[in-house]
C-alpha cells in the first residue's frame, strides 16, 4: 500500500471524476486523463461542485476541499499523465475494443510497477490483461456510480492477476473508506451478473403487459426494501450500458436468460437512454 501514491485516472466522465474525486480527497496525488479538454473542465466542475456540497454539509473542511483539489491536476497527453504512476484506474467508456486499445497504450507508458486496474462492470479481466506484458499486475476495480457515496468496490482477478496486486488493491480501497469484495473474472462478475437479470425481467414485465412502470418499481421498493426501483435504476445506470451488460452476459453464457428484451434493445435504437438523454422509462430534465 506505501507505494501507491500517484494515481491516474483515465476517462473524466461520471465514474473518471468520480474516482478522481475520491483519491484526491485521501491524500493521493491524482492526474485526471481526457482526450477532451471540454470534458476535463465539466470534471472538474463538478468536483468542485460536490466538494462545495460536503463543506456545506460539514463533512469535510473548507481546508481540506482546498487541499483535496491541490492533488489534482489535468491532462490530456497519456504519457504525460502516466509516467509516474504507480496505479492507473480506466473509467472510459464500456466499449471492449476501446479498453483494449487503451490498455495497450497504458502497458507501454506506465512505469513497470503500475498496477492497471479497469473500472469495467462487464468486459474480462483477462481479456484486458492479456493486451499487456504485465496481466499480473492487471485488475477490476469497479467502484459503484455515484462513486463517493457508494461503500462497494467490486475487485476482478483476471486469471493471471497475482496475490500481491489483490492485496494492494483491497487495501487501498480500505483506505478510500470502501467495502472490497474480491471475485473472479465470470461475465458481468458479481454485480451485473444479479441486477442486470432482474433489470431485463422488469423490462419484460412493462413489454408484456403485466403491470405499469410504477407498479413495478413501487412493487420492487415497498417489497423488497430496494431504495429505487429497477426501471428507475436502468434510467440512472443508462439504458444502453445496460443493454451493453446484457449482450457481454449472453455472448459469454449463451442462456436465454441473459438475452436483452425487445423493449430495451428498440429504446437504446431511439436514443431513449435514461436520465442522460432526457428519456428512458421516465422523463428527466437535461
Amino acid at each position: 500500500m506505501s507505494t501507491i501514491k500517484n494515481v491516474t485516472v483515465v476517462g473524466a466522465g461520471t465514474m473518471g471524476n468520480g474516482i478522481a474525486q475520491v483519491f484526491a480527497t485521501h491524500g493521493f496525488t491524482v492526474t485526471l486523463l481526457d482526450t477532451s479538454s471540454a470534458q476535463l473542465e465539466k470534471a472538474l466542475a463538478t468536483i468542485h461542485k460536490n466538494l462545495d456540497r460536503l463543506v456545506t454539509k460539514e463533512t469535510i473542511t473548507a481546508a481540506q476541499k482546498e487541499t483535496a483539489l491541490a492533488h489534482l491536476t489535468t491532462s490530456t497527453t497519456l504519457a504525460t499523465a502516466v509516467s509516474n504512476a504507480d496505479l492507473v484506474v480506466e473509467a472510459a467508456t464500456e466499449n471492449k475494443a476501446i479498453k483494449l486499445s487503451i490498455f495497450e497504450a497504458l502497458d507501454a507508458a506506465a512505469p513497470a510497477h503500475a498496477i492497471l486496474a479497469s473500472n469495467t462492470s462487464s468486459i474480462s479481466i483477462s481479456e484486458i490483461a492479456n493486451v499487456t506484458k504485465r496481466p499480473a499486475q492487471v485488475i477490476g476495480m469497479h467502484f459503484m456510480n455515484p462513486v463517493p457515496i457508494m461503500k462497494l468496490v467490486e475487485i476482478i482477478n483476471g486469471k493471471e492477476t497475482n496475490e500481491a496486486t489483490t492485496h494492494t488493491v483491497v487495501a487501498l480501497s480500505t483506505t478510500l473508506l470502501k467495502v472490497p469484495c474480491v471475485v473472479n473474472d465470470f461475465p458481468g462478475f458479481i454485480a451485473n451478473r444479479i441486477l442486470m437479470p432482474m433489470i431485463n425481467e422488469a423490462i419484460y414485465a412493462l413489454h408484456q403487459g403485466v403491470a405499469t412502470k410504477e407498479s413495478i418499481d413501487t412493487i420492487m421498493k415497498l417489497g423488497m426494501a430496494h431504495p429505487m426501483g429497477p426501471l428507475q435504476l436502468a434510467d440512472f445506470i443508462g439504458l444502453d450500458v445496460c443493454l451493453s451488460i446484457l449482450e457481454v452476459l449472453y455472448e459469454g453464457f449463451k442462456e436465454e436468460k441473459y438475452a436483452p428484451c425487445p423493449l430495451l434493445v428498440s429504446m437504446v435504437a431511439d436514443k431513449k437512454l435514461g436520465v442522460k438523454s432526457g428519456a428512458g422509462f421516465y422523463t428527466y430534465g437535461v
